[in-house]
């Protein structure tokens, strides 16, 4: 019997130095999860390396694009990849160890006790981040306030990325009509799920900023979020509340 439910699905971009240690690391948590890579046409060769690593792991699959499109963009086509197939949770997940992946079971077991969406959260019931400066640190706690003033959603950690969605909640979306693409993409995402009236959950993490790679911020990202959630407020006529609760 195959015991295998989860997806783990990472994107991936210039993470050649990243990708060979987080496919042991996440293999290791769990029998129940596969990974899928979404990668964007790296030029440094990290398609090639997760090709390998397919070849040598069967729980390892690789989805190639061909430019980088954005990570709103890579996870859709992840999520699309596991609908086709029989998934029951899927997770979002990055691959340069800033999440943790000994945390895996955690999100399953809180899915598995009556949650649609279940949120790694670094701000929930103290504040667990390593390595940032205090400006980036102030500027996503700034963010999740922001985001609970303007839309009244109840989440501590609304850009965070580290995150398992029920399968069903995945099938309730349309994702063309999904337009953020960077932390405007967890903001909406999560909204969206919300305003459903699905069930949303958080787990405390401890986030620790990437030890090799470069990282993908970027000011465009920082605009995204900011508009989206005016957004999605204006999209629901105002409302801060679902309608009702699944």
């Amino acid at each position: 019997m195959n015991d295998i439910d989860t997806l783990v699905i990472i994107p991936t971009y210039n993470e050649k130095e990243n990708i060979n240690k987080i496919t042991d690391a996440v293999l290791e948590t769990s029998p129940h999860v596969d990974i899928l890579f979404v990668d964007d046409n790296s030029p440094d060769g990290t398609g090639d390396l997760a090709d390998a690593l397919s070849s040598t792991f069967e729980r390892v699959h690789v989805l190639h694009r061909t430019s980088k499109d954005g990570l709103g963009r890579a996870y859709i086509a992840g999520f699309k990849w596991a609908l086709e197939r029989n998934y029951q949770f899927v997770m979002e997940m990055d691959c340069d160890f800033s999440h943790d992946p000994k945390a895996i079971p955690t999100f399953r077991d809180k899915i598995l006790e009556g949650q649609d969406l279940v949120i790694g959260s670094r701000y929930c019931g103290g504040i667990r981040v390593l390595n940032w400066p205090m400006s980036r640190l102030l500027l996503s706690r700034g963010a999740a306030v922001y985001v609970h003033i303007i839309t009244g959603m109840p989440v501590s950690d609304p850009t965070g990325g580290f995150k398992c969605f029920r399968r069903e909640l995945l099938e309730s979306y349309d994702f063309d009509q999904v337009k953020a693409n960077g932390y405007g993409f967890q903001i909406e995402m999560t909204h969206k799920a919300w305003m459903k009236g699905y069930r949303i959950g958080e787990v405390p993490i401890v986030f620790e900023d990437r030890q090799e790679g470069t990282s993908k911020m970027s000011g465009n990202i920082v605009y995204e979020a900011l508009w989206v959630v005016w957004a999605l407020t204006i999209r629901n006529g105002f409302r801060r509340k679902p309608k009702t609760i699944r």
